[in-house]
């Protein structure tokens, strides 16, 4: 077991610090600071090249290097904010570091609708078009890696189990950082982890208990909770997950589950990490780490591994 880096402790102990404050460590909690935040416009990298694309019903960014981009295999993205934050500028800043780990695979990132306004199964349909679109622009399934983190990983499972159930192919493969796939919050983390994860931990009035999504819906639907779907000629996937997360059996019962039925799957749990610790980017070396194995991932998944 890895020691945990002090940037990083430092990191948990500032998260638990906000989220413990009694004026916004509430709203950080629920989502609801999240779902108001106002960022400016994110300027794009000289090096790179982001298209914006309108849907009928959602909007989609399209990132690629003005240089030695890749046209082998493309991401297509799914951001977290538990379905109800929409696209923020951090996602866009994922994108360009898919694309360099990846070593010049372009992104689209798609801004799906989220609830409260647009519930289950807005998301999903538009996860579902988005994947159709890089169909018809020339792009094989086998060709496309789904990425998603905390909600985004878990409607990137759901859409696997859509595309199967609709007789459609897979993708090439699966990057699913701290996915959210058990919206009954069964799992033992939530009762091992409630007093260590600086996120969520010590309340359940959190996102991760909001239904705003799900509505009447059952929430054992896998298509709204993939950890109760099936994984029977699931594409390779790496889970990623921060061992004081509240979420972390989400991902250790889907890893498990998706080896049962014959998945290859690689499940890394970073000791003293908090929910999407990914975030920090280049900055703490546990995130630095992970972004690294992605890169390896991609390796070995486009057959360009050593």
């Amino acid at each position: 077991m890895s020691q945990v880096s002090v940037r990083g402790r430092v990191m948990a102990d500032m998260i638990a610090h906000f989220t413990n404050d009694n004026l916004i460590g509430r709203k950080i909690k629920t989502g609801e600071l999240r779902k108001k935040l106002v960022e400016p416009k994110w300027k794009c990298p000289e090096c790179f090249v982001m298209e914006e694309i309108q849907m009928p019903e959602f909007s989609m960014e399209y990132l690629s290097r003005r240089e030695n981009h890749r046209r082998d295999y493309v991401i297509l993205q799914l951001h977290g904010g538990g379905y109800i934050g929409a696209m923020r500028n951090a996602y866009r800043s994922f994108a360009g570091l898919y694309c360099e780990v990846s070593r010049g695979m372009d992104v689209l990132t798609v801004d799906y609708r989220v609830a409260p306004e647009n519930p289950y199964p807005a998301a999903l349909e538009d996860a579902v078009e988005a994947y159709q679109w890089l169909k018809r622009s020339g792009w094989h399934s086998r060709q496309i890696i789904v990425a998603g983190d905390s909600a985004g990983g878990g409607l990137a499972l759901a859409l696997c189990m859509y595309l199967k159930d609709h007789n459609r192919r897979l993708p090439g493969g699966l990057i699913l950082m701290s996915p959210w796939t058990d919206l009954t919050a069964s799992g033992p983390s939530y009762f091992d982890n409630f007093e260590r994860d600086p996120l969520f931990g010590k309340t359940t009035d959190s996102l991760i208990y909001n239904r705003d999504y799900a509505g009447r819906h059952d929430l054992k639907d896998p298509y709204i909770s993939p950890m109760f779907g099936d994984y029977w000629g699931f594409p390779p996937m790496l889970i990623q997950a921060g061992s004081l997360e509240m979420l972390l059996s989400d991902s250790v019962a889907v890893a498990h589950k998706a080896k049962v039925q014959g998945a290859k799957v690689r499940l890394s749990v970073y000791e003293g990490m908090f929910h999407v610790f990914q975030m920090g980017m280049m900055m703490m070396p546990e995130s630095k780490r992970a972004w690294k194995e992605v890169g390896r991932y991609f390796e070995v998944i486009t057959g360009n591994g050593k």
